[in-house]
Parts: structure tokens; sequence; C-alpha cells
């Protein structure tokens, strides 16, 4: 460490500094960005069909070939940011995550478009881990429970922000440039993010030397890969039997992955998965909660877009704009959640999160039963408005609980974890939306059937939805009554021995 590392190492970490909070600023941008992009593009897919002359399994590679690269290297990127350092790796990720943006928006040709979307898939996997790492490494137990409550807000505007943005791009067509605004849009956010986070953002790593583990790089991939393409592909290819057999053999993967990664702990402490992790039960069910909420959450977002656009005939920009009751109630109860609600009543507020938006899905239900095809968008506001509440009750406090007491020397593997099964319940649920929502749709039918055969799916969907809700309820049960930083009346934990602060690189 330079002797200007050494006093600038002090600033960064005094509750006073506000550095620190130019940092989480730039971080939760870049998280935003990726949010964003995770659903901005299905918005555009008419767009890019008809103008790039995409075909249908193009379109279906421009969702999943991001979806796919991004689960697949999301543990690396966390163990990869624990070793050669977060702030590197963040840069290292948000500027590949920029010019990949800008390769999809002057794509000549669909090909070169669904590998731009893999390559950003891949950058993105390297930036998303090293936010949370960042936050966990940079800010005392005390403080983040508001950070994680700005978190939630920023992924509760994100998650309709996507599909809203995109409309209005899309629509007002720029300069001609059709769908392409929805990348470029990233150029001038990226490059603003990079050079300042090189200025604001604190650096920090491991503090014992590790090394990349390379196996288990291998296994956690293939085992990903084997899980998910069938999920993401297996519709559009009949569910064909190699499918079953791959998601099968996934399993067997992960049991190796297990197995070889027990191993490498003992022989020199450099393992990809932190399995020591699993015994910290606030992660555990943490994590067990995610995968789970992520199911529901990935039905939910894709039959509730098929259900506007192609049930009621709405144009996306109408359906764009009906999630905006949604996203501002998931923003507003996310930072009431962490920051007045958990110090007070603890793991209470997640659970009353989960039973609150079961209630909003079940009301929609009864909103679209009542009112059929006929249905407006003010009649959708108060079910998605309760939605929107118990969604921002959970989202905040669920990443405070599961990494509030992880030492912060393994924080960059929690984070590539915790972003890992957040994808794998999403494609979970994509994946049940063949059975709960297109299994309702029959294969033939006249136009004048589908807006019903529609409205009839959506309303099966989402009791699938309320079922997974109350599911998570009781899986809630196994988080701690309050997260650790709450239970000491709201003082800082100590570091970890022997773990490094983070210092501002020079």
């Amino acid at each position: 460490m330079t002797s200007t590392e050494t006093t600038l190492s002090s600033s960064t970490t005094d509750p006073g500094d506000r550095r620190r909070w130019f940092a989480l600023a730039i971080v939760m941008t870049a998280a935003f960005m990726d949010l964003v992009d995770v659903t901005i593009v299905n918005i555009a897919i008419p767009s890019i069909q008809r103008d790039a002359g995409a075909s249908f399994s193009q379109i279906q590679w421009i969702t999943a070939g991001y979806a796919l690269a991004f689960a697949a290297g999301l543990i690396t990127g966390g163990r990869l940011g624990d070793i050669h350092g977060r702030r590197r790796l963040f840069l290292i990720g948000i500027g590949g995550f920029t010019i990949a943006s800008a390769l999809c928006g002057f794509a000549a040709n669909p090909e070169m478009l669904v590998a731009s979307r893999i390559l950003q898939g891949a950058m993105a996997a390297m930036m998303v881990p090293q936010v949370l790492s960042i936050v966990h490494a940079t800010f005392p137990a005390h403080e983040r429970g508001k950070v994680f409550g700005l978190f939630g807000a920023i992924v509760g505007l994100g998650a309709v922000s996507g599909p809203l943005l995109g409309a209005l791009l899309t629509e007002w067509n720029l300069f001609g440039l059709e769908w392409r605004p929805i990348f470029l849009i990233n150029l001038p956010v990226g490059i603003g993010a990079l050079l300042l986070g090189r200025r604001y953002i604190a650096e920090s790593k491991a503090p014992r030397a590790l090394r990349l583990d390379l196996v288990g790089v291998a296994l956690v991939t293939l085992g990903l890969l084997m899980l998910l393409y069938p999920l993401t592909r297996g519709r559009e290819l009949g569910w064909p039997l190699w499918g079953y057999a791959s998601m099968a053999g996934a399993l067997v993967v992960f049991a190796a992955l297990v197995a070889y990664e027990k191993r490498k702990a003992v022989r020199d402490g450099s393992p990809l998965v932190e399995l020591s992790l699993f015994r910290v039960k606030s992660f555990a069910a943490g994590i067990a909660v995610q995968t789970v909420f992520g199911v529901g959450l990935g039905v939910f977002f894709l039959v509730w877009t098929l259900y506007m656009q192609v049930g009621l005939g709405w144009s996306a920009l109408r359906a764009g704009l009906t999630g905006v009751p949604f996203s501002i109630a998931v923003s507003t109860a996310a930072g009431l959640s962490v920051q007045k609600l958990v110090p007070r009543f603890g793991r209470g507020v997640l659970q009353a999160g989960a039973l609150v938006m079961a209630a909003g899905v079940l009301l929609y239900i009864g909103e679209s039963a009542r009112y059929g095809l006929a249905i407006a968008s003010w009649q959708m506001a108060l079910p998605l408005v309760v939605m929107g509440a118990g969604m921002g009750l959970i989202v905040a406090p669920l990443t405070d609980a599961i990494l509030s007491e992880v030492p912060r020397e393994h924080s960059g593997s929690a984070s590539g974890l915790i972003n890992t099964v957040q994808q794998m319940g999403n494609a979970l649920g994509l994946g049940l939306v063949s059975v709960v929502f297109f299994g309702e749709i029959g294969d033939r039918l006249t136009p004048a059937q589908v807006g019903p055969a529609f409205v009839h799916a959506f309303e099966h969907a989402l009791g699938w939805v309320a079922a997974v809700l109350v599911a998570i309820f009781l899986l809630m049960f196994a988080l701690p009554r309050r997260p650790a930083q709450h239970v000491e009346g709201g003082q800082a934990e100590p570091a970890p021995k022997g773990v490094e602060e983070p210092v501002l690189a020079s």
C-alpha cells in the first residue's frame, strides 16, 4: 500500500466522508442500467423483428443469450472481485458493458446483435456482483440498512422503468434509429460511471491471496448452462427429451461441484464457491427465499406483458405506463421497510410483504375476472399498488438479511451467489410460464379467441404466483428474527479479524 493509499484509507471509512456516497450513487446507477437492460429489450422485440429481419429463434437468443451469459458468469465475477479488487472488476465490467451496448446499438444484422448481447451479459456478470460487495465492504453495518433501502428502491424502479423506457424510445424512433436507442442510451451513462468510478470508488479485496478456481468455474458454468438452456429454449423446441436429461444432469454436475469445492477449501483455501457461507443461517435461508422469489417474479413479469400487449391488444407505451403505480409503490415501500420498519419489527416485515403481495395478486385476479377484455389501466392501479408495496417490503430487507452476517472477505462470492440464484429463479419461472400460462392456451386460436384465452391464462398463472408467495412466507420463518446489525441497537460490527478495509487507489 502506498502512502497515498494509506492516507486515503482512513478517510474513505470515516462516516462523515462524502466520497463513499458518491461511490454508492455510481454503483447504484450501474445496477439500474443492468436491471433496465434485462427488461427494456422485451418491449422492443416487435420493432427488432420488423427492422432487423430477425427470425423467431434469433429473437429468443437476443433475450436468452444475455440471461445465460449473465447467470453463468456471476459467481466467477464475484470471486474475481475478491481476488483482484472489486473496484477494478467493476470498472472493467462497466467499460465492457458500455462497449457491448454500442455493438448492440450498431449491430449490422441479427447475428451480430445476438453475439453482442451475449458479450453484454458476460460484462454485466463482472459488474453486478461488485455492487453489493462494494457496499458491504465500504459501509459499516449500522448504515447498510439505509443503503439497502436505496438498493431496493432502485430494484423497483428498474423492474418497471425498463418496459416504459423501451416503449418511449421505440415509439419516438429517434433519428430514424427504430429500436437502437434502447442500447445506445447506455453509452453516456456508462462513460460517466466509468470516469466517476475511477475517482470515487474505494478499492477492496480479500485480506489474503486467493487464486481463481478454474475447475470450479468450469463446473459452475457447465451446470448452469445445462439447467438454464433447456428452460430457455424448451418451449420453442417442443420440450425434447434431451432437455430433461440435461436438467437432470445439471444436478449431478452441481453435486460434483460441492464435493470438489470442499476438497479445494481444505487443500488451499481458495474455492470458487465459499461453502462455509451456507453455515451462516441467515445466508442459507435468504438464498432459498431469493430463489423462490425469483421464480414468482419470472412468471409474473412475462405473463403480465403478454396479457396486456397480446391479450388486451394494448400498445407498448400504454402497457409501460400502466406499470408506473407498481414501480412507485415498490420504491416507496423499499425505502420505508429498511429505514423504519425492519429495525422495529425485523423478519415480520418481510413476511408481511409476502402476504401483502399475495393479496395484491388475488385482487388482480378478481379485477381481471370482473372486467375481462374491457379492463382499463386505472382499474389495475389498486392491485398493482398493493403488489408493489408487498414487493418493496421484501426486496431491500432480504438483501440486507442475506449479507448481514457474511464476513467481508467473502462478500464478492456471496454477492455473486445472491445474483446467480435470483437469475436461476427467474429462469425457472420463465420455464414454468410454458406450463402455467401457455398450457392454458390452445394451439390454434381464431382472432376472436385470442383475447379471452390470454385473459384466462393470465388469471391461472397469477394463481400460481400467489401460491409461490405463500411458500415464501413459510420459508421466511428460517430467517433470523432481526438482521445482525439491528440486534445490537444499530451499532456497527467490527470487521472480521484480518479483513482489509477498503482503500482508495491513487
